[in-house]
């Protein structure tokens, strides 16, 4: 099997019967997904409420609220719709902190400070600073530091 890497798409050589060989393309998650799911996250653990309870209330399995949390399964705008409902916010909530980063910056954002944010702990950091400007300021100064540690 051999992997090759382009344009967002992982693409995979299958050789495991030479006379059907054939071409998989996965995509990557984008950045935006991989935020909007956070931020799904992020606001389901301010509420409190398990991957299971909030599954239920959109009629899906736990299995698919985590990979709509990691960006892995692009929710659809109906679902976020749902979503929005269930969470009670409204669906600018789910694109906060992104409107003004350009793209190039939210591509390089590491995966780990986003994986923090998604935690208790970061949302309690983050729920302790009121001004959005003023986390978007620390979560650059945070990359910086990762970039120069590189």
């Amino acid at each position: 099997m051999r992997h090759l890497e382009g344009h967002g798409l992982s693409c995979v050589l299958r050789h495991d019967c030479p006379a059907l060989e054939k071409t998989v393309f996965q995509k990557s998650p984008s950045p935006v997904d991989k935020h909007v799911g956070s931020r799904v996250r992020m606001r389901r653990m301010m509420l409190d409420m398990s991957q299971t309870t909030l599954g239920d209330a959109l009629g899906i399995t736990f299995q698919q609220v985590q990979k709509y949390e990691k960006g892995i399964n692009r929710i659809s705008a109906s679902r976020l719709h749902q979503v929005c409902h269930t969470l009670q916010v409204p669906v600018s909530f789910f694109f906060e902190e992104m409107l003004d980063v350009p793209a190039a910056a939210m591509q390089s954002s590491p995966d780990r400070f986003t994986d923090f944010m998604a935690t208790r702990e970061g949302l309690t950091l983050a729920m302790q600073i009121n001004s959005v400007r003023l986390r978007r300021r620390i979560v650059d100064l945070v990359e910086q530091i990762e970039e120069c540690k590189s």
